[in-house]
């Protein structure tokens, strides 16, 4: 049975088909008019900065964009602080992703904002640490974002 080389290992990324699929979308947008630009824009803003990310910190903050946009479709991407972020349709920032290099740390997090609506009596979890991607992590984001945007 081989065994897996670290180095051979492709990471978790977008596919060139995923690429294009966002790019075409971007250009949709911009067609719309300015409202249209304004959001292709921000999903630009947001490609760009996933893509200067480190390889492990990329491979995360794409499968969080493919969530994110999935679960809540009516969020519109943006860069908040350098970071990838999704806004509501009044511009606050609902949910971002901080990449571990951002600041040195020893993982990369999940933010909510006080827009999200995951307030839960006098205290609870708005920064969630993800140091790796499995169906687990996509099916707890994909709940947390459904819940901050209903």
């Amino acid at each position: 049975m081989p065994t897996k080389n670290a180095q051979t290992e492709k990471p978790d990324t977008f596919s060139a088909e995923e690429r294009a699929a966002m790019k075409e979308r971007a250009a949709e947008l911009r067609a719309e008019g300015k409202k249209g630009a304004k959001k292709a824009d921000g999903l630009q803003a947001v490609l760009d900065r996933i893509s200067e990310m480190a390889p492990e910190d990329r491979a995360l903050a794409e499968r969080v964009h493919v969530t994110v946009t999935a679960a809540a479709p009516d969020l519109s991407p943006k860069t908040w602080y350098g970071m990838p972020s999704y806004a509501n349709e009044d511009g606050k920032i609902v949910v971002f992703f901080q990449d571990a290099g951002k600041f040195n740390y020893a993982y990369s997090t999940l933010g909510f904002q006080d827009a999200a609506h995951l307030d839960d009596g006098d205290m609870w979890p708005v920064s969630y640490a993800i140091k790796k991607w499995s169906p687990v992590v996509e099916k707890k984001v994909t709940q947390l974002v459904k819940a901050a945007v209903s």
